[in-house]
């Protein structure tokens, strides 16, 4: 008897070690990174083109701010969780220029991006593709949606990590632009 408890020993003393640790794990709480690194910077010069297709444009010169650049996705389904507070903009008056930024590295469907418009609504003032995902490299996203606010001059002075939410986060956009004027 006393050889199994010798040979079960060094498993309880480890188990034990596996319970401390996993508890400690469950109560520390985790913060969520928000990298801000391109507020304060001016909007990325990129060149993509309109969804309808043509020789690429400036993303710049489509801004022309202040307004709202909108990375999505029609596969994405936060991004269609946010469409009532991005069309709600929309009717505000609000300049929102979207980047679709495709799956993996593939452009959407024309089809099924224009099947996504019609059913939660097409709150862009200009679509721009973007197969390669150099915006959110550029944005410094970390993920779609995301959505920054571009003052008249071209400057990121805020942006939204995540899909709007709730009218709060619209709320607060719409704060940031009109400041930006």
């Amino acid at each position: 008897m006393r050889r199994w408890l010798i040979a079960l020993l060094p498993l309880a003393v480890l188990a034990l070690f596996a319970a401390v640790f996993g508890l400690y794990a469950l109560r520390k709480s985790t913060t969520r990174v928000e990298p801000n690194f391109t507020v304060g910077q001016q909007a990325p010069e990129l060149m993509l083109p309109f969804l309808e297709g043509g020789p690429p444009v400036s993303l710049r010169a489509q801004i022309k701010g202040p307004a709202l650049v909108n990375l999505f996705a029609s596969w994405c389904a936060t991004c269609a969780q946010e469409s009532p507070f991005l069309m709600d903009l929309h009717k505000k008056g609000v300049r929102i220029i979207g980047i679709d930024e495709g799956e993996h590295g593939e452009v959407d469907p024309p089809d099924k991006l224009a099947a996504f418009l019609k059913t939660y609504g097409d709150p862009y003032a200009v679509i721009l593709v973007d197969q390669k995902a150099q915006a959110t490299i550029d944005f410094g996203a970390t993920g779609l949606p995301e959505t920054f606010v571009v003052d008249s001059s071209g400057k990121i002075v805020g942006k939204h990590t995540g899909a709007l939410a709730r009218p709060e986060d619209a709320d607060k956009l719409l704060g940031m632009l009109r400041a930006a004027r």
